[in-house]
């Protein structure tokens, strides 16, 4: 069991990365564009997503077994190129969490930590911050513990006060590997097909209540299961 974020002054300090995890995460960053390498990444985007994304920083909501491409994902579609942007992602801020920090640093994606149990409101800050300099973000909205394919209010939250469009995305490959955790963790395999699949954005506008957050949410969730195929 990963240890809990220690606490100074009162704030939640997130778990510092270890050498060996530093180590580990340029490892996992090496076999992630090795394996890449080798795999065929078709785009879907029926909605033209990938110009708002262009035009205008965005959430980008992604399930959070998706997660081993996903930061391919950004650096083939959104961060080069036109419109291009940098990003930052909420991580867990437990010693789980700084492993996975350090694997976005390696990718030169920005990590913030925290989650709904822990940190969450300094993590709400942090995201903030990024995002008025303009900064893409990421969450999984069904991370850190689940249920799977179940989203979370918090990216709703923040869109509506950011004012910022939340894009579905979905890495469906044809060959992976799946881990026996709570959210069945897909590893593509070396020579997949790994289809890239764009949702229809969602606005979190005007005034916003309980049944106006519920509706977003359940609209998120519906498009997000709409592009994913496992």
């Amino acid at each position: 069991m990963s240890a809990a974020p220690k606490r100074k002054s009162g704030t939640v300090v997130p778990q510092a990365a270890t050498r060996l995890q530093r180590l580990g995460a340029r490892v996992v960053q090496g076999v992630i564009l090795g394996a890449a390498a080798t795999c065929r990444f078709p785009t879907r985007d029926p909605h033209d997503a990938i110009s708002v994304a262009r035009r205008e920083p965005v959430i980008f909501a992604i399930w959070h077994n998706r997660l081993a491409f996903s930061l391919i994902v950004h650096r083939r579609l959104f961060k080069s190129g036109s419109g291009g942007r940098a990003l930052a992602a909420l991580v867990s801020a437990s010693r789980d969490g700084a492993f996975l920090a350090s694997i976005l640093e390696a990718f030169g994606v920005q990590p913030v930590r925290g989650s709904s149990s822990r940190r969450g409101a300094q993590a709400l800050v942090e995201m903030r911050s990024w995002a008025e300099q303009g900064l893409h973000l990421a969450l999984t909205p069904d991370g850190p513990r689940g249920p799977r394919y179940r989203v979370q209010s918090g990216v709703v939250g923040l869109a509506w006060v950011l004012g910022r469009p939340i894009l579905p995305v979905a890495v469906n490959s044809t060959r992976h590997w799946k881990a026996r955790s709570w959210d069945q963790f897909q590893v593509p395999l070396p020579f997949a097909t790994c289809e890239i699949v764009i949702g229809e954005p969602v606005r979190v506008e005007g005034g916003f209540d309980e049944d106006g957050m519920e509706a977003a949410r359940s609209e998120l969730e519906r498009r997000l299961l709409g592009i994913s195929r496992d």
